[in-house]
């Protein structure tokens, strides 16, 4: 019998939401709970599987991890695509690599989650009436009739472009491949890059991670933003110069910040995000919503049931 691990089920979920059953007389399925100390242990807790199924880029698989492991044989990773697996050195490998599908648009959710949070301080006030604490101390920032700068009008910045609009904002956008014609289409107004920076109240990041966006946004971009302008990122913290960004939050020469995503996940309990006043934060919980968790693991049986007829779907090809 093969065995099967399925990792960073932080919620311990991963077998409620799927019916396992098309696999269990052939597979025998670990769930792992909790993120690997360091990539030594992911290989030293996973040799003897054959099938490993990771959550987004929670556990990565470079070359290194994937050439430790000799009987891997069928890699999934949620989601159609996962920026952290090593597809070229699996495919070296003779590992299959597959994804699966997603629903929704969970991370629009965040985006003005973080806005709102940094703008109403609704958390905020809701953790200081349960304490107790007296009526009303903060004052906030109505989002209507704030300039909203989108990097990246793909899918989901057009989303986010929408639901900007609805709040009654005025919606701009730059990216490298966007053309004025383009933005026109999707109903926002074009900008350049010093323009979108100098202009926008809120600025958010929606471009895929990849050698041409890696640094995109760099300490001059951060320069240009108004002193009460907000960065807001929920696509993959390496898109922005990450010691930049640092020091305009505490320089406080930005309002302040947004974040979903870090360069090293979980978060390290020292890193000095969690002690500045002016920025939100939530731990990568764009893709994590009770439907597309529904999507994800049946997804995983399925896959892992094609590749043992013979049949893998959904490959991911070098």
């Amino acid at each position: 019998m093969l065995k099967a691990a399925i990792l960073d089920d932080y919620q311990g979920v991963a077998l409620k939401l799927a019916d396992w059953s098309a696999i269990a007389k052939d597979v025998e399925i670990k769930v792992f709970g909790k993120p690997f100390a360091s990539q030594a242990d992911a290989i030293k807790a996973l040799q003897g599987f054959a099938i490993v199924a990771g959550m987004r880029e929670r556990t990565p698989f470079p070359r290194a991890v994937i050439e430790a492991l000799p009987d891997l044989k069928l890699l999934i990773t949620t989601g159609a695509r996962n920026n952290s697996f090593d597809v070229k050195a699996a495919a070296e490998r003779g590992v299959t690599v597959c994804g699966t599908g997603s629903a929704g648009n969970p991370t629009v959710g965040i985006v003005f989650g973080l806005m709102l949070e940094l703008t109403r301080h609704i958390g905020f006030e809701n953790a200081r009436m349960k304490a107790g604490e007296p009526w009303q101390t903060t004052i906030g920032l109505d989002l209507e009739g704030m300039t909203l700068g989108i990097v990246g009008l793909g899918k989901l910045g057009q989303r986010v472009a929408a639901i900007g609009k609805a709040f009654g904002m005025k919606v701009i956008a730059w990216s490298q491949n966007l053309t004025p014609d383009k933005a026109k289409e999707a109903g926002v107004g074009y900008a350049s890059r010093e323009e979108l920076f100098a202009q926008s109240d809120f600025v958010s990041v929606h471009l895929v991670l990849s050698d041409r966006s890696r640094g995109l946004i760099t300490a001059a971009d951060l320069g240009r933003m108004k002193k009460t302008a907000y960065l807001i990122n929920t696509a993959r913290a390496p898109i922005v110069d990450q010691a930049a960004l640092l020091k305009a939050l505490q320089d406080k020469t930005i309002g302040g910040a947004g974040l979903d995503v870090f360069e090293v996940e979980p978060l390290p309990l020292d890193h000095p995000y969690r002690k500045l006043d002016n920025v939100v934060l939530t731990p990568h919980l764009g893709y994590v919503s009770e439907q597309n968790y529904r999507q994800y693991f049946p997804d995983i049986v399925e896959c892992i049931r094609a590749y043992l007829d013979g049949k893998p779907m959904r490959v991911i090809a070098p």
